[in-house]
């Protein structure tokens, strides 16, 4: 831990020393490109150095290097770097080398120095960017080198969980709209929670009158049946029908019909 600690002060003393004399050597010189001067100076940038920071840092002393480090308003972003570190470094092994070639970039935020590294299980770029002034690192970035097979692997694996994410979402949806028709029923269950059973009185039909057919056919045959007899006692009578008025009607016994 002290060791680590140690390292840490060294390179910070050193880092914020370079600065400054960049800072005055750099004071007004304003170019497109990099030119010379500027060239000279960022090649004399220890890159690999500020990788030795997090190569050599424990898991215990995390915590101590972050606040560290965080304290220099010029290095401050080398401790935003520790959890980049921390996501990658399972995937590189132990470090072996660094490049002796650092590779340098003019952007809009500055320049970049991007160097070589080799690790036990694959190479990668170490890029630290710097403002235009060479007064303050503006951040860092770690990028191992995947092969091909690794790299299709990574995109299957990404697009396996964003369609399995949207999947999930998608039954979540279903289920939650189907779960609707239940609101309704709760509802009402909690609505006619303590209240007694619902008496359902039956409408009572109201009553059908048969229309009197038969009586009627009965009643037009026995019309005709007088209008029959009255003619026939006129007749016989030597009488008008008008002056007969036929008060009964009545079916003699079968029999006597019979016995005739």
């Amino acid at each position: 831990m002290k060791l680590n600690l140690k390292r840490a002060v060294v390179g910070l003393t050193m880092a914020v020393c370079l600065f400054s004399l960049s800072a005055c050597g750099a004071a007004g010189t304003k170019s497109e490109g990099i030119d010379a001067d500027m060239k000279a100076q960022l090649e004399q940038i220890p890159v690999a150095s500020y990788l030795e920071l997090y190569t050599g840092l424990e898991d215990k002393d995390t915590e101590q290097m972050r606040k560290s480090l965080a304290k220099k308003d010029e290095v401050a972003a080398l401790a935003e770097g520790i959890d980049s570190w921390n996501n990658v470094k399972g995937d590189l092994g132990g470090f072996v080398s660094a490049s002796d070639s650092v590779k340098l970039e003019e952007s809009k935020d500055g320049y970049t120095a991007t160097v070589n590294t080799v690790f036990e299980k694959r190479n990668m770029d170490f890029t630290v960017t710097f403002d235009h002034k060479l007064s303050k690192i503006t951040g860092v970035a770690f990028i191992p080198q995947y092969n091909i097979a690794e790299k299709m692997e990574k995109a299957g694996f990404n697009t396996l969980m964003g369609m399995g994410t949207v999947f999930v979402v998608l039954i979540f949806i279903s289920l939650l709209i189907g779960g609707f028709r239940y609101i309704s029923i709760f509802e009402e269950k909690m609505l006619n929670k303590g209240k007694g059973p619902e008496t359902k009185v039956a409408a009572e039909a109201e009553p059908v009158f048969a229309t009197p057919l038969a009586k009627e056919d009965e009643l037009k045959d026995d019309l005709e049946l007088a209008a029959v007899i009255t003619a026939a006692i006129a007749a016989s009578e030597g009488v008008s029908p008008s002056g007969l008025v036929v008060r009964s009607i009545k079916r003699a016994a079968a029999g006597n019909w019979k016995k005739a």
